[in-house]
């Protein structure tokens, strides 16, 4: 198959000049870019429903966070071809379910190919329609890549085991095992911080399993995901599959329910916030779903701690992605000894986070999504002022970006612990031991992720029994995250894994054969 079309949205194919850290205490304001968007209408009109592309209701606009600008626009469904999808979906289920494995594995594996061919313009597409700064941006692809190239791996492990019938009389003489099915039509729907590489989680591991999938991405984001599904449906065809085996709606909640209630679907992977993911298990029930929700990830300092080094992962874990990430670091629990010698060298640090235009390479945090993300943001932490914390550095805009904020001691209750407060703020607060740290990372309502720094094996296995998260991390920040490695919460967090292999377990059933020769 010949190398895709670039996709659209290349805003400036030039390399952009690398701003050195400013010393001042002020965080570091990175030059703006002002080159035009490149829209070279590479893809198809309207969206990918059916084996074709059928024309949309309406197209709405797509911002630039970082400047507020419209740079394009994307077409925009409603609920009819959100059940249109579904039931096209049905209709190709059996036919996706017996696609061969190597079909499958060449699929897969040509996807990956592809996604690396078009690395660099859709680094750029994900810069525009999230904000992200471009290091955050081309993380992302390359995780993508990895992740398709990591379902396609998979897809020689889908397989069951015999089962010995005749632990009881009744199965002397009879053969039994079990395998593995498609569970049948996916609904995957993204989140808008890391739209490819969430719509990569949710279409590879139902393509590897055999399900047909149909994705929706966050209505801030679409055109990232609209190009993945675009390549994938050419890789689809050209292997002989239909292409209706991956379809795309966008649109608003109307659309999602549409997908989610519709009796066709089989199961629901959704990444979000835990508001939205609860009215999805709910609306979907008896559907299976896999959630994978919010997080307010809490980094634990202990008294051995090498403080340089989890003074580093703050602000490394904390404050990526402009702190749109669910594993980022947002909670720090320091025992008291070091807590202050801890806080300085974190708020040292601050000022040399560079913060601006998102294309630049040296920008580590630019624009929120939107201006209600930033409204919000603000108005935490100035809660949080209000109800006696220290607003150690930050608290501020700069230009349209909330400026890299540290706070100390929020007291329970306020939003800025308890909830996920997606934006680049860090909270640290002081306990006397670490029992009562672990303590405090149980306290809270959600359990996605967190790390403990520590020189001691007897600190570190306390942790991992101690801790009520989906994953703990020693030594490095709460937001590493193995594309290969189960990934989900407990409690507010979320329900089922992701990662391809678990993801797969997730989108498959176990079918009992039963032989009596």
């Amino acid at each position: 198959m010949k190398s895709p079309t670039p996709p659209p949205g290349i805003p400036d194919p030039s390399p952009h000049p690398s701003p050195s850290p400013d010393p001042s205490p002020s965080p570091t304001l990175a030059p703006t870019h002002s080159t035009p968007y490149v829209h070279p209408a590479a893809l198809p009109p309207g969206l990918p429903v059916g084996d074709g592309w059928v024309p949309a209701p309406r197209t709405g606009p797509v911002v630039f966070p970082y400047d507020g600008e419209e740079f394009a626009t994307a077409p925009v469904g409603d609920a009819g071809l959100a059940r249109r999808a579904v039931e096209h979906a049905v209709a190709v289920r059996a036919r996706v379910a017996e696609l061969a494995s190597r079909v499958r594995r060449q699929v897969l594996n040509g996807v990956a190919a592809d996604l690396e061919d078009v690395a660099g313009p859709v680094e750029d597409l994900l810069v525009r329609e999230t904000g992200k700064p471009r290091t955050d941006c081309r993380t992302e692809v390359r995780r993508a890549v990895a992740t398709w190239q990591a379902a396609a791996d998979e897809v020689v492990h889908i397989h069951g085991e015999t089962v010995p019938l005749d632990l009881l009389p009744s199965g002397d003489g009879m053969f039994g095992f079990w395998t593995r099915r498609p569970v049948g039509v996916v609904v995957g729907i993204a989140g808008f911080n890391y739209p490819m590489m969430l719509a990569s989680h949710k279409i590879a591991p139902a393509l590897a399993a055999g399900c047909p999938v149909i994705v929706k991405p966050a209505p801030a984001t679409p055109l990232a995901t609209l190009w993945l599904v675009h390549l994938v449906r050419e890789r689809l065809t050209a292997a002989g599959a239909p292409a209706g085996a991956v379809q795309l709606v966008t649109g608003d909640t109307e659309v999602g329910r549409a997908l989610t209630t519709h009796p066709g679907v089989a199961a629901v992977s959704f990444t979000g916030s835990a508001a939205v993911g609860h009215r999805i298990a709910k609306d979907a029930a008896p559907r299976k779903v896999v959630l994978e929700l919010g997080s307010n990830a809490a980094l634990v300092a202990a008294a051995d701690a090498d403080l340089d080094a989890a003074a580093d992962a703050v602000v490394r874990g904390g404050y990526y992605a402009s702190g749109q990430a669910c594993i980022a670091v947002q909670r720090v629990i320091a025992l008291a000894e070091i807590a202050g010698e801890l806080e300085r060298r974190i708020a040292e640090r601050l000022p040399g986070i560079v913060v601006g235009d998102p294309r630049a390479e040296d920008t580590r945090v630019a624009a929120l999504i939107d201006e209600a993300a930033t409204a919000r943001v603000l108005s935490w932490i100035d809660r949080a002022r209000a109800a006696g914390a220290r607003v150690v550095a930050g608290g501020t805009r700069v230009g349209r970006c909330v400026a890299p904020t540290l706070l100390a001691e929020v007291p329970d209750g306020e939003p800025a612990w308890d909830e996920e407060i997606f934006g680049p703020v860090v909270a640290l607060r002081t306990v006397p031991d670490l029992e009562a740290a672990y303590d405090l990372v149980n306290a809270g309502r959600y359990g996605l992720h967190a790390a403990v720094f520590t020189r001691g094996l007897d600190a570190a296995f306390r942790a991992l029994d101690a801790l009520d998260v989906g994953g703990v991390v020693i030594n490095e920040v709460p937001g590493y995250r193995s594309d290969v490695a189960p990934y989900g919460g407990v409690k507010d967090s979320g329900l089922g894994r992701e990662g391809p292999r678990f993801a797969i377990e997730e989108l498959t059933v176990t079918r009992m054969a039963v032989i009596r020769p």
